[in-house]
């Protein structure tokens, strides 16, 4: 990457015909939770409230200069496809959209919003491999443009930009800069403006649990494709990390990247939500989750890139739900209880005070002595459902845990 920071600045003149340097933001919260200045970057602050916008507005304004033609083509469900059309408005170039048909009609219309008029939505595929291999071919048979959202030179470059204005902001190295890590683009594109700039500062990442990609890569020294991710940080559950981005990712240690439990994830973006206000998408609250995972962590000025608050709020149910189940406040458990006058009020004296009822289905069965019910019930203390266990082993209550049960959890609850 010779001259790798002369091309970012460049790149990075050009983006503000777009948009100002996102907001870099010191964090009281976080600050003193964790012993060290904790500063965020607020990528979810972009007109398109990710960073995405960066990768696909460089990559689109050399392509324009060189003559490459004024037709784009992209497969993305999210950002990238939000960054693809509101770069496509500004340079008055065609973009064709593909999105799965299983895509929310709210990112289908925000797409369509920022794209106004220039860009066309195609929804093809249950599944985003479908959808992608859709999109290719559209764009081989057409001779229109395909742009990667991460594996491709000039989206990296693009997304280096939010190291340099960080740099900028900062008016000094920190000591470390936290990057979430999907298919690696961002994550490349700053570490490697670092390595020319800021040589001492340390990079760590951030993966879901569910899609580390980046991770196994390391472990095996070459790009592997997962066999199965959980698409719950929808932003960055990639199954295969960049082959370009891993080019530059591969010096690093596994070590070094940090995977967050999903239902860890919500708690955070809860907690972010509440205390400070700020709205972050799953992806977007990783480099904060990681943060408790990061050793040697005091005393240290650190970056957390929060990549994008493209959230849903149809969705803060299930958030809330995950992050109660993983903070132990919320337990589900399927009871065996004897088919008697009395028995349900038996089991009722057994619950605590702070004890409540989320959930509760009882079907009864004819000739049986014994019938199940499915019970979720909330608290607030965690200590508490362990005693609660305890009075239903005392009381010959059978009962059975299922709230990590990811089979039975996912059909019941």
């Amino acid at each position: 990457m010779e001259n790798f920071a002369a091309s970012v600045r460049q790149a990075e003149v050009a983006l503000r015909d777009l948009f100002e340097p996102t907001p870099l933001q010191k964090n009281d919260h976080l600050s003193a939770r964790y012993g060290a200045e904790i500063w965020l970057k607020r990528e979810d602050l972009t007109p398109v409230r990710s960073y995405k916008l960066r990768g696909a507005f460089n990559a689109m304004r050399k392509i324009v200069a060189r003559g490459g033609g004024t037709h784009f083509v992209c497969a993305s469900a999210g950002n990238h496809a939000q960054g693809i059309a509101f770069a496509c408005r500004h340079f008055a170039a065609q973009g064709t959209i593909f999105m799965p048909v299983t895509t929310p009609k709210q990112k289908i219309d925000k797409t369509r919003i920022f794209g106004n008029g220039a860009v066309e939505i195609v929804l093809t595929g249950d599944y985003f491999d479908q959808t992608l291999a859709a999109a290719q071919a559209f764009a081989r048979e057409s001779g229109a443009t395909f742009l990667s959202p991460f594996d491709d030179p000039d989206i990296i470059e693009g997304q280096a930009t939010v190291g340099l204005e960080l740099l900028d902001q900062l008016g000094a190295a920190p000591d470390i800069v936290v990057l979430p890590v999907g298919g690696g683009g961002l994550a490349a594109g700053v570490t490697g403006l670092l390595a020319e700039l800021a040589p001492a500062t340390r990079a760590e990442f951030a993966e879901p649990e569910g899609g580390t990609s980046l991770r196994e890569a390391l472990l095996s020294g070459a790009p592997v494709t997962l066999p199965a991710v959980d698409n719950f940080v929808d932003g960055a559950a990639v199954a295969r990390i960049g082959d370009l981005p891993f080019r530059a990712l591969g010096r690093f240690d596994a070590a070094q990247v940090h995977p967050a439990p999903e239902d860890r994830i919500c708690t955070t973006m809860l907690d972010m939500l509440n205390i400070e206000g700020i709205v972050l998408e799953p992806a977007g609250a990783l480099a904060v989750d990681v943060l408790r995972d990061i050793p040697d962590l005091a005393g240290k000025r650190v970056v957390c890139i929060c990549s994008g608050g493209n959230f849903d709020f149809e969705r803060l149910p299930e958030v809330k739900e995950r992050a109660q189940r993983f903070s132990g406040l919320k337990r589900y458990f399927i009871l065996r209880m004897p088919q008697r006058p009395g028995a349900l009020r038996d089991f009722l004296q057994l619950l605590g005070p702070e004890d409540d009822i989320a959930r509760f289905e009882y079907l009864k069965k004819s000739a049986r002595n014994f019938g199940s019910i499915l019970i979720g019930i909330e608290t607030t203390r965690p200590d508490n459902l362990d005693s609660l266990c305890g009075r239903l082993e005392a009381a010959g209550i059978g009962y059975r845990d299922i709230t990590r049960d990811p089979v039975l959890a996912e059909f019941l609850i």
